[in-house]
C-alpha cells in the first residue's frame, strides 16, 4: 500500500488522553504495511441514485468486500502480527459479536497460534460458524457477560487479550480503511462510518484529520444503542444500552475508554437512526448497488442520509457483510 496522504495536523493531547496509549498517524502507515500481505484493498463504489437524492456525491468503502467479510479483519491482523513471539505463542483470546471474532481467528491462523472468541449466546449462526470455520474455539455466554467471561478465559488459558476495539494497535489497523478511502477519493468534505466499541470510527478520526482537519467525522448508530451519542453530546462515558432491540448486532457494544477520547478529542459527532432506516439502507445496497451488507454496515448510509451535505463529498465506509437476511422479512 503506498499511501501519498500527507499529515496537516498532529493528534493534540488533552487531558483526556493522559495515561492511554493513542495510536498516531505513523502507526497507521505503520499498520498499512504490516497487514498488506493479509488483507484485501476493497474497492470504492458509487450509486447515481443516491447521488441524486441527497445532491451530493457519496464514495462507499466495500469493507463488506474484506477479509472475513468486514474491516475488522485489519486491526485484528495488526495487532496479532504486532505481537512478541512470547506473547504470540500463548494463544489470543477476545470477546465479539462475531467480526472481531473472525477476524481474530483469521489473523490467528495467518501466524499460526490457537484463539478464543467469546460469543454471546444470540450470535447470528453465519457469525459462529464462520469464526469456528477460521479456527477459533467459541465460548458462548450472555451479552452482557462477555467482558468477564472473557477475563476469566484468559486467565485460564494464558492467552494475549485483542480487545475487538479498545486497543491501539487494533484502532491502527481499523484506521487503513479510511487511509485507502481517502488515498482513492481525494477532497472529501465528510467521512461516515457506523460506531459500536469505537474502533472504526476513531481510526478513521485520526486518519482523516491528519490528512486535513477540515474534513468532518460522523459516526452512525442506531436509536436502540445510542449511548454512543449521549456520551459524545455530554462528555461521560456512559455504559452499553441493556438489551436492545436492533438489527446493528454489530454494534451493541459501548465505547471503549480509548476510543471515546479519541472522539471526543477529533470533535466526532454521531448520528442516530432507525431499526427501519437501517433496513432500508441495507435493501438499498442490495437491490440498487448489488452489494450484500449487513444492517451493521448499513448504518453508515443511513446517517449520511440524514445529514445535509447537498454540493459536497462523503465517504461513507460500509464496516461489513456477514449476514443471514433476517432483517428482509421486515
Amino acid at each position: 500500500m503506498n499511501y501519498k496522504i500527507t499529515c496537516t495536523s498532529v493528534l493534540r493531547a488533552p487531558l483526556t488522553l493522559s495515561g492511554m496509549d493513542i495510536p498516531t498517524f505513523d502507526d497507521l502507515i505503520a499498520a498499512a504495511a504490516r497487514i498488506e500481505p493479509f488483507v484485501h484493498r476493497p474497492p470504492v463504489l458509487s450509486s447515481s441514485t443516491l447521488n441524486r437524492e441527497l445532491n451530493a456525491e457519496v464514495f462507499f468503502k466495500c469493507e463488506n468486500l474484506q477479509k472475513v467479510g468486514a474491516f475488522k479483519a485489519r486491526g485484528a491482523t495488526n495487532a496479532v502480527l504486532a505481537l512478541s513471539d512470547d506473547e504470540a505463542s500463548r494463544g489470543v483470546a477476545t470477546h465479539s459479536s462475531g467480526n472481531h471474532g473472525q477476524a481474530l481467528a483469521y489473523a490467528a491462523s495467518v501466524r499460526g497460534i490457537r484463539s478464543w472468541v467469546v460469543m454471546p449466546d444470540h450470535a447470528p449462526d453465519v457469525k459462529v460458524n464462520a469464526v469456528r470455520g477460521y479456527g477459533a474455539e467459541v465460548v458462548f455466554c450472555r451479552q452482557a457477560e462477555r467482558e468477564e467471561t472473557t477475563r476469566r478465559l484468559v486467565a485460564e488459558t494464558g492467552a494475549t487479550l485483542i480487545h475487538p476495539y479498545d486497543n491501539a494497535m487494533v484502532i491502527a489497523g481499523q484506521g487503513t480503511a479510511t487511509l485507502e478511502l481517502l488515498e482513492d477519493v481525494p477532497d472529501l468534505d465528510f467521512v461516515i462510518a457506523p460506531v459500536g466499541g469505537g474502533g472504526l470510527l476513531s481510526g478513521a478520526a485520526i486518519a482523516a484529520h491528519a490528512a486535513d482537519d477540515r474534513i468532518r467525522v460522523f459516526g452512525g448508530e442506531p436509536e436502540a444503542v445510542d449511548d454512543a451519542f449521549r456520551s459524545l453530546r455530554d462528555g461521560v462515558l456512559y455504559p452499553a444500552v441493556s438489551n436492545p432491540e436492533t438489527f446493528g448486532d454489530g454494534l451493541l457494544t459501548g465505547l471503549g475508554r480509548r476510543n471515546f477520547a479519541i472522539l471526543q478529542d477529533h470533535g466526532v459527532e454521531i448520528v442516530t437512526v432507525s431499526e427501519a432506516e437501517i433496513v432500508d439502507s441495507a435493501r438499498f445496497h442490495l437491490e440498487r448497488m448489488k452489494i450484500v451488507v449487513e444492517p451493521s454496515g448499513a448504518v453508515g448510509l443511513a446517517a449520511v442520509r440524514k445529514l445535509n451535505i447537498q454540493g459536497r463529498r462523503a465517504g461513507v465506509i460500509i464496516s461489513g457483510g456477514n449476514t443471514d437476511f433476517r432483517w428482509l422479512d421486515r
